[in-house]
């Protein structure tokens, strides 16, 4: 799972780091993003909502929401849920022609999970905004 926070502003997300989780690990790494939001000040915290391409609730999409939930009562801070469709892709894209995954499967899995994380914050953050989302 990617992790990326935006700067004070809101203006602009940066990937932070990759923590695993495996599907059925709910409610999963809530500990560990907890301190990082205690690190970075931060007091909102958005999690990936994984859509199908129809915009219907993937068979994963419940233990998002469980894992949004617990992180929502364990930090006390607004979470937030945001459509993740094609951030992977997008990724996968981006470092495939920039040639920077190159080092291995398992790292390319954190960059893409990293940079999809930031892909989705970005979103999240231009939406705020009243900007673009697509």
């Amino acid at each position: 799972m990617g992790i990326a926070i935006s700067d004070p502003l809101r203006l602009l997300a940066r990937r932070l780091e990759t923590v695993t989780r495996r599907h059925g690990d709910n409610p999963g790494p809530v500990d560990h993003i907890a301190a990082l939001c205690l690190e970075y000040d931060v007091d909102t915290i958005v999690v990936g909502l994984p859509l199908r391409t129809d915009g219907r609730e993937s068979p994963i999409a419940d233990e998002a929401v469980v894992f949004a939930e617990a992180l929502r009562d364990k930090t006390e801070l607004t979470v937030e849920m945001f459509d993740e469709r094609y951030t992977s892709q997008i990724a996968g894209r981006v470092i495939a022609e920039t040639g920077a995954g190159k080092r291995g499967k398992k790292r390319d899995k954190e960059l893409v999970d990293r940079l999809a994380a930031e892909i989705l914050l970005q979103g999240w953050l231009d939406m705020q905004r009243g900007g673009f989302v697509g």
